[in-house]
């Protein structure tokens, strides 16, 4: 069997979308692609980096491009950086190349997550509960609105979620 189309998953930091999307690779024997690490790769820098050396704005419009190059690409699953969803041109982007799976946390949840990071600039001095809940709830309306389905994760190992997605997401051709 084959892919039909791309899966992108989305969410806010932390809350698994690269550790789920490498089980579903495996388990459809699909390829997988992090938006992230195609960044890094291209800029040959840290997200970090890019962030203090060339702003927040231009690193949107590089993980834009990540969607146009995407569009080439066989189908496969997607782990899209926690802000891919704010901007309406790449939902837009990924609803025409895909469905678009938004996998949910509890803030208690992605700070266990991600308390011990130095890779997330957005929580660069905030690293607390407060203001990850501040983030989440400012970002939820857009990841909402982009997700053609919600998975909550809370509770639930990886191998659980990747089976959730499977069993809700038409994903063969």
């Amino acid at each position: 069997m084959e892919l039909g189309k791309h899966i992108f998953l989305i969410g806010f930091m932390g809350v698994g979308k690269t550790t789920v999307s490498r089980l579903l690779s495996r388990k459809l024997r699909v390829g997988e692609v992090d938006t992230d690490a195609m960044i890094v790769e291209l800029e040959g820098r840290s997200i970090p980096q890019i962030f203090e050396q060339s702003g927040e704005a231009y690193f949107r419009q590089v993980e834009s491009g990540t969607l146009d190059t995407l569009a080439g690409h066989a189908p496969c699953i997607v782990s899209c950086g926690g802000g891919m969803a704010m901007r309406s041109e790449n939902v837009d982007k990924m609803k025409k190349i895909g469905t678009v799976v938004f996998l949910t946390a509890t803030p208690e949840t992605i700070y266990s997550h991600v308390k011990d990071s130095t890779n997330r600039p957005l929580l660069n001095g905030n690293m607390n509960i407060p203001y990850i809940k501040e983030l989440m709830d400012a970002r939820e309306p857009k990841y909402s609105a982009a997700a053609d389905f919600e998975i909550g994760t809370d509770g639930c190992t990886p191998e659980e979620v990747a089976d959730k997605i499977i069993a809700n997401c038409g994903v063969f051709s």
